[in-house]
């Protein structure tokens, strides 16, 4: 059993843990109400001070639009004084070389109008004989290129005709022996029959020889007159002037 000492001791506790607790809420709401009237103070300020920055941004951003606008024209003025003054000085320039030339135009001796009438037609005549140059150069250059164009032709055509030659002696020299064959048919046939048939075939192959013989004539003929013509020689003076004479 508890005693009244202890009674009253569990009593006095049991009170001052309720104050306790009373005085510890009554603390904590007064600090939550100081949290949210600083939470409400703070978000004020924070708004007035970003009104504040908005306001002061667009005012910054209106003098520098103003101050770029300002400078634009300021430039454009300048340039156009400059164009204007660029102007006028030309203009001033042109009257001082018209004046001056209407002096020198008074002043000029009669000799110095001769002198530059000369030199007019000098350079005149310099002009013509550069252009007539020219065009010889170009002939004489066209002339040298077609008479190598010849000279290659010539070499083909001399080796095409000596490898004509050399096919049509081919051929002969077969047809002779065709010839040598046809004899020697005629020689050993057993009857009038086949010698008349060995001789008719020679006659033929005798035939075809003399027409091949006159074709390896006219191609070497032809080929010699190739040859010739390839062995044709262009002079120096020729290949450095096609124009000259002799040589066209």
């Amino acid at each position: 059993m508890f005693s009244l000492r202890e009674l009253r001791q569990i009593e006095e506790n049991r009170v001052q843990e309720e104050t306790e607790a009373v005085r510890t809420a009554e603390q904590q709401r007064s600090q939550a109400r100081e949290a949210a009237e600083r939470a409400v103070r703070e978000a004020e300020e924070a708004r007035v001070r970003a009104e504040r920055d908005a306001l002061l941004q667009i005012e910054t951003a209106r003098e520098n639009a103003e101050r770029e606008a300002r400078m634009r024209v300021e430039s454009a003025e300048a340039a156009e004084r400059q164009r204007q003054q660029a102007a006028l000085e030309q203009h001033r320039l042109q009257q001082e070389m018209e004046l001056r030339r209407a002096e020198v135009a008074k002043k000029r001796p009669t000799w110095m109008l001769a002198v530059m009438g000369f030199a007019l037609v000098a350079a005149a005549g310099m002009i013509w004989f550069a252009i007539q140059s020219r065009a010889e150069s170009a002939e004489a250059e066209k002339k040298k290129e077609e008479a190598e164009l010849i000279a290659k032709q010539a070499v083909k055509d001399a080796e095409e005709a000596q490898q004509k030659v050399e096919r049509l002696a081919a051929d002969l020299s077969d047809l002779d022996k065709k010839v040598s064959a046809a004899v020697d048919s005629v020689v050993s046939a057993q009857n009038d029959a086949d010698r008349a048939n060995a001789t008719a075939k020679l006659k033929a192959l005798q035939k075809d020889k003399y027409e091949m013989e006159q074709r390896i004539a006219e191609a070497k003929a032809i080929a010699a007159r190739k040859e010739r013509l390839k062995g044709a020689k262009i002079s120096a003076e020729c290949k450095a002037n096609p124009l000259a004479k002799g040589c066209m």
